[in-house]
This record gives structure tokens, sequence and C-alpha cells, in this order.
């Protein structure tokens, strides 16, 4: 080690001492240059400045060829040293020879031909101490110990340091990457020599920098990983973050995730906020690669193991075996039962013999019960539960000297529109239809007369205690109405009624509680027909009205409106009789016919070839003239009157008037040609003259 100090040392004076006379020789090589003629001035200094260039390009191929020397491996170092002495004296010498050169090309004439290029490969040649095969090995060794790395490329790095903003990342780069902090919040605990992900977004950036994020990689590596745990069924740990609507958010290497409330337990939870802050274990059974969104289940990671306590549970069961549970959850049709791994329901007709509006009415949540197994399905795992069938019917307890006809009361439970349930013990209810409710005939429902939680009084109609089935009845507790009816509405007696209802054959009116009557359409008016009872009246009118029939069988009660009054068409028989004739006003027109409106206000019909006029023309409406009834007919209460027949009859006077003349002329003449001879022709000539004047 001595012994190379030594010679260190000696070659450090050699080279400085060879460096300092290479400088005084530049410096009288200018002095030499300066002294020349003008002309020489401009050729010697180009080619000094040639010459310097030269000189320092091989000194800066020396110090490079140093430098990638001493970037070598270890293994080296020794020989490289000792190499360096070597190159520094060829260097000095060099730079000798070049300084002798310029010199002597400064003393020479500026129409020499110009110096030739330098050689650096065979300069460089002399300084290389290494083969070729030598220099390809280190090169390769060197190459190895750099990544070679792309843009938008994930990577691995190790942390070498951190400070209160940044975190630098070996990549095993020319260059380190650089973090914010702040991408590394979710891991307090990083520290030196920690590996993290890194994504390459640039190479470089305006200041040369290389650009990486933490963050980005973590998300692209987190979609890898959910993808892969998502085919091969893997179980995760996942923090939640927070509650949201319909469940909770999952962070899940760094990607939000959703926790639907559903597959958070086997149970339903009402209290999503007891996870939140939460380390949970997870597996992945969803993803939508559209909109990025990733849904995890806790609720699958336990659905193996409670699988196979449902079926040790259900091989167990037997129809009427009574087990104890937990309620689970209560909804509007029924009760889930938590039997201890699988459920069951009790519907909501199985929790009590009576009436039940809803089941929290007997039960409660996460209350213990003992029911009973009605049925099961092994395939679909259902099992149908009871909580009633643990006591007796009330029907057997019932009392065995109820029947048909006695009195009982009880509570008004359930409404229908077509009666009413009323519960005369617990779980013992009857019907009371609504046509048991009134002796009223016309519809009506039980709201009409009922409500819910009534208290009433009945009598029972039927009892089938097999059936389990009772009907009841309010009327029978009054009087009917009809019992005595003949006595109370005979025939022909008249009294008040009330318009309930219509039909298109007549009007149905309440002539007291329990009796109704019919009206028929034809018995609204003498005069007037109406296509529909409520042109004559409408629904709660005050109507008088006779008793025509009376069937108290059958419950029904013919009435009368008209009656009340004298029929006129008897008097009309007697004013419109066949023949006579009255003042009239086209009232209507019908298809060229009319409607003539005649004294007392009775209407009659004009067909249309009785419209005719005498000039020819056709009564138009609201035109007054005579009319002649053609025909008259009181069973069907019609009249046919005509005004042609009115001026026709005095026409066919006078028709029958010229014939009995015209008659009795030819009768003269056919007299009188017996006893004509020519002297008479004459006397027929001017017998024509005068018929024909006549004619005129």
């Amino acid at each position: 080690m001595a012994e190379s100090k030594e010679k260190k040392a000696s070659a450090e004076d050699s080279n400085s001492t060879k460096a300092t006379s290479a400088k005084k020789s530049t410096t009288a090589a200018k002095k030499t240059t300066t002294s020349k003629k003008t002309a020489a001035k401009s050729t010697s200094a180009k080619k000094t400045t040639e010459k310097k260039t030269t000189a320092k390009k091989t000194t800066t191929t020396a110090k490079k060829t140093t430098a990638a020397k001493k970037a070598a491996p270890v293994a080296v170092e020794s020989t490289s040293v000792a190499q360096d002495a070597l190159v520094e004296e060829k260097v000095v010498d060099v730079v000798e020879n070049i300084s002798d050169d310029v010199v002597q090309s400064s003393s020479k004439d500026a129409e020499k031909a110009p110096v030739k290029e330098f050689d650096w490969d065979a300069f460089e040649s002399d300084l290389d101490t290494y083969s070729k095969d030598e220099r390809k090995k280190l090169n390769d060794i060197y190459d190895v110990t750099l990544t070679q790395i792309e843009e938008k490329e994930l990577i691995k790095g190790f942390v070498i340091a951190i400070n209160k903003k940044e975190v630098v990342i070996n990549i095993n780069y020319k260059s380190e990457g650089i973090v914010p902090k702040n991408e590394f919040r979710y891991n307090p605990d990083l520290k030196i020599g920690d590996e993290v992900d890194l994504y390459i977004e640039s190479m470089e950036d305006k200041t040369g920098q290389l650009v990486v994020s933490h963050k980005i990689a973590r998300t692209h590596r987190a979609w890898q990983r959910v993808n892969e745990i998502l085919v091969s069924g893997e179980i995760v740990t996942g923090f939640v973050k927070c509650r949201t609507k319909g469940g909770l958010i999952v962070d899940v290497f760094g990607l939000e995730s959703f926790l639907p409330g559903s597959q958070i337990d086997v149970k339903p939870i009402r209290d999503y906020d007891q996870y939140v802050g939460k380390n949970m274990e997870f597996k992945v059974v969803k993803i939508n690669h559209e909109f990025k969104n990733v849904v995890v289940s806790h609720k699958a990671l336990i659905e193996a193991e409670i699988e196979e306590q449902k079926k040790q549970i259900m091989s167990g069961l037997e129809k009427g075996q009574v087990l104890e549970g937990t309620v689970k959850n209560i909804t509007s049709y029924g009760v889930f039962i938590d039997l201890g791994g699988v459920d069951g329901l009790v519907h909501i007709t199985d929790l009590s013999w009576g009436r039940v509006n809803h089941p929290e009415e007997v039960v409660t949540l996460d209350e213990k019960i003992k029911v009973v197994i009605l049925d099961f399905d092994d395939n679909k795992k259902r099992i149908a539960l009871g909580l009633k069938q643990l006591n007796e019917h009330p029907w057997e307890n019932l009392d065995p000297n109820v029947n048909v006809g006695d009195k009982v009361k009880g509570k008004v439970v359930v409404l229908a529109d077509y009666g009413a349930f009323v519960e005369i013990a617990t779980g013992v209810e009857g019907l009371v239809h609504v046509s048991e409710m009134s002796w009223s005939q016309h519809l009506r429902t039980a709201n009409d007369f009922l409500k819910v939680g009534d208290e009433v009084e009945a009598v029972i109609l039927t009892l089938d205690r097999e059936e389990r089935k009772m009907s009841l009845g309010i009327k029978q507790l009054m009087p009917d109405p009809w019992e005595n009816i003949e006595t109370k509405y005979p025939v022909g007696s008249k009294h008040s009624s009330k318009v309930r209802n219509f039909t298109n054959f007549g009007v149905f009116v309440e002539v007291e509680e329990g009796i109704d009557g019919l009206i028929h359409i034809s018995d609204l008016s003498w005069e007037k027909k109406f296509k529909h009872p409520s042109e004559f009246c409408a629904v709660g009118d005050e109507l008088e009205i006779i008793v025509l029939e009376l069937d108290k069988e059958s419950r029904r009660l013919s009435l009368g409106y008209k009656q009340l009054e004298e029929n006129p068409w008897d008097v009309y028989e007697t004013l419109f009789e066949l023949g006579s004739e009255h003042e009239g006003t086209v009232a209507k027109m019908k298809d060229k016919a009319g409607i003539i409106s005649l004294p007392y206000g009775v209407e009659s019909y004009c067909p249309a070839k009785h419209m005719k006029k005498e000039d020819g023309s056709d009564l138009s409406l609201d035109d007054k003239a005579s009319f002649k009834v053609i025909e008259f007919n009181k069973d069907s209460k019609k009249i046919l009157v005509s005004h042609t027949k009115v001026w026709g009859q005095a026409e066919d006077k006078k028709k029958k008037a010229k014939s009995k003349s015209t008659s009795r002329a030819v009768k003269n003449l056919n007299e009188a040609a017996e006893k004509t001879t020519l002297g008479d022709l004459g006397a027929l000539a001017d017998l024509k003259k005068e018929m024909d004047k006549k004619k005129k």
C-alpha cells in the first residue's frame, strides 16, 4: 500500500510538471503567431482554434473514459487506478505534441494545405486499456443495473426518503420518483424501505423530472385485483367508510364499493351505523365495468355455513312439532321467526283465532315465542308455522246450548260491501248479510247501517258447528212491515212516497221503511209519453200514489200516479169525434209530418200527405190552420188529423155538382137525338158551345 501511494505521488508530480511545460509552450506559440504578417494571422488563428478544439475534445474524451472506468464494478477498481496514471501521462504528451504542432504550423505559409481531421477512434484506442470484448461485457453489466420504463406503465419502487410534503421512491432508474405525501394518507405507517406501486404519467415534465402517481397506480392495481378476486372468489378485507341509502360504502383496495343492506348479514339489520369505521371481510359478488361499480357481500361468507345448518334443521323437522324461535321480521301479511339458522313464516291468519288487523297487535320484534310446524318444503326451504294452533279452537268452547233463533250480542270487527262480521266470542264470528240488516228492499251497503267497533244485537239465523259458520240477522229484531200490509195499504188507497231510484220501465218509491213499490212508466201520465222516468221526476221527490195491486207473498206493491186524476180521454172522446173540425197549431215537424197542438193541450198527429194546403204548398212549423179528425183511439191515446180534408171536401162537392149537370146534359142530348133531323143539327152545335163555355 505504501509503495502504491508513493507511485501515485510521483505520477502526480510528473503530471503537474508536464502540464506546466505544456502551458508555457502554448504561450510561446501565441507570441510567435502574433509577430507574423497580417495575411497569415487569420489562417494561423483558424488552425490554432482547430487544434485547441481538438485538444479540448481529447481532454473531454479522456475524462469521459475515466468516468466510465470509475462507473465500472469494484472488481476492476485496482486495475483502473494504475491505468489512470498512464492515461494522464499520455494526455500530457499529446497536449505537448499539439502545442509543438501549433508553433510549427503557425510559422508555415498561409497558402499551405489544411490539416487533416483528427481521428478520435484512433486516439481513444490508444487510451482504452480494455479490449472490445471486455468493453462490451462491461457495458452489458452496466445496462442490467438500469430499469427500462415506459409511459402509462405500472411499476414498483422502494421508499428511500420521506419529508413533510413528498415521498421519494427509487424505481431503479436514472431519476427517482417523487410523490405527494397526501397520496399515502391511507397508510400512516409508511416507512423507508416499503415497496409501493407507481404509475408513470410522463417520462419528464418541463423541468425534466419524471412524473409518477401512486394514487392512479393504486386505482389501476385495485381494479386488477378486484377482477381477479371476482373470478377466484377470494375473501378480501375492507374498511366501512360511511352509510348510504340502502347500505354501506366500503373501501376495498382504495376503491369505493357498495355493500347492500341485505348483504350485511343473514338477518335484517336495522342499525347500519354500528358497522361504520370497522374493518370487515367481504366477497366481491358483482362488478359493473360500465359505471365502475363494485358490489361486495358479507352475507355470502356465512351463507355456506348457514346452508349446512339449514340442512341439519330441516332434516329434523316434523309436522306438529313445537319449537321456540325469535321474531325476526314483521310484515303486513305475517311474522318471520328465526328457528336457529332457518326462518319460518307465521301467516297473519295463524297468529290468533280472533281477528288480527296487523301482526304487531300480537307479537313484537326480537320476542321469543313458541310456534308449531304446520308444513315445510325441503326443496324450497320453506316452513309454515302457526301460533294460534297452540291453543284450542274457540268453536270447541262455544256454549252447546246456543241454537238458531237465539239472540246474541257482539262487536263489529270487519265491514264489507256484502255485510258485516260480528264477533260474539273470541274467535267466534257470524256474518250479518246486508239484506238482513233492514227490511228495506232497495240496495244498500253495510256501511249505511254499521261501522267497525259497534256493539250490536242479532238473531242467529243459521249455525254449523262442523264448518264453524254462523249467519246472523238484525232486522229480525224489528217487526216485519209486511205482516199487516193488507190492512195498512189496501188496493185503491192513497199514500205519500219518496222516489228512491229509477229503472227503464218505472220508478221505485218507498212508502215506509221496508215497504217499496213500483210506479210503471205508463202509469205516470194520461197525456204524455216518457222515454225514461227521469223526465217525470227526480230521486228524493215526494209523490202522491195510489195502490193498484198487492202481492204479499212476493212482497210486491204496484202503484200508480196518473190514476189520482180522472182519465181525460173519456172527455176527449166526445170532444174529438170522427169528422169534427178543430183549430190547431203545428208544434213539431217530423219527416214532413206534423205534431198538431189542439185545444185543451191535446196533441195529435198529421201525416205528410194531409199537410197540403189548398194552393198546393205544405204547412210549416207554427202555422195555424183547421184540422179534421180522421182517427181517434182512446186505448192507445192517439188522434190523427188532416188539413187537406178540410178544403178538399168543398172541392169534392163542386166536382159532384159538375158531374151531375154533365150527366143531365148527356141524357137530354140522347133523348133529343132520337127525334133529331137534319134541321136540328144547328141546335146541337149551339149546345156544344154552351157546354164548352161552362168548362172554361
